[in-house]
């Protein structure tokens, strides 16, 4: 079977990409990441890309006319390369629907929350964990979902629970979640390129018959 060529698209620090990154090096994903792209100039995760031999490049949204132009270079950049699948690894800006179409149940995602839970427009980063715990949760965890048209939407391929204790903060909480946010999104990305994944409207089927994988830690 021939290896997925993944794209990936990043604005910060890249753990979930270095996880995709060494899961491809140990022969658990059957993919090659084509090409890395930072909408900020200082994003470390470019430097991962670079470490890994992987063309890492920076585009700058200032530099083109609107969101839409800056859409279609993305979508160039991708098409060049001959690119099947997408993955948002910590990527804070919400794509076109013109990328949406173009990649339809191809791009995935990953958000630091139980889908539908904490999520959409406003819900990114630190801000997630503190609204957890502002709001009392005792089971949080993650979630990994193609992308639609709207802000954490699209069908989800597996989520993962972890405890909320008393005492968490903000900082220990994220430290849990992005645990299993390595997991699950090497799990759904190496799923897909084994083509594994199939969606029928919100049900995202593998052969394992069924949508989502959730556990409690």
């Amino acid at each position: 079977m021939s290896r997925t060529k993944i794209g990936v698209l990043i604005s910060g620090g890249g753990t979930n990409l270095q996880s995709i990154i060494d899961n491809i090096d140990k022969g658990n994903i059957n993919g090659e990441i084509k090409l890395i792209i930072s909408n900020k100039r200082d994003a470390y995760g470019l430097e991962r890309g670079k470490k890994a031999g992987i063309q890492s490049i920076f585009l700058s949204p200032s530099d083109y006319s609107d969101f839409q132009s800056y859409n279609r270079k993305l979508i160039e950049e991708f098409k060049k390369r001959d690119v099947e699948l997408i993955v948002l690894a910590g990527y804070l800006k919400i794509l076109s629907k013109d990328f949406v179409s173009e990649y339809k149940d191809r791009i995935i995602n990953i958000h630091p929350s139980l889908i539908p839970s904490f999520c959409g427009k406003g819900y990114y980063g630190d801000r997630v964990h503190q609204a957890v715990l502002d709001y009392g949760c005792k089971i949080t965890g993650a979630t990994v979902h193609f992308v639609d048209e709207d802000a954490d939407t699209g069908p989800i391929i597996l989520q993962e629970a972890v405890r909320v204790h008393e005492d968490d903060t903000v900082e220990s909480l994220q430290k849990k979640v992005l645990e299993i946010e390595h997991q699950i999104l090497v799990e759904a990305v190496s799923l897909f390129c084994a083509g594994k994944l199939r969606v029928e409207g919100r049900l995202v089927k593998t052969n394992r018959g069924d949508n989502c994988e959730t556990r409690t830690n």
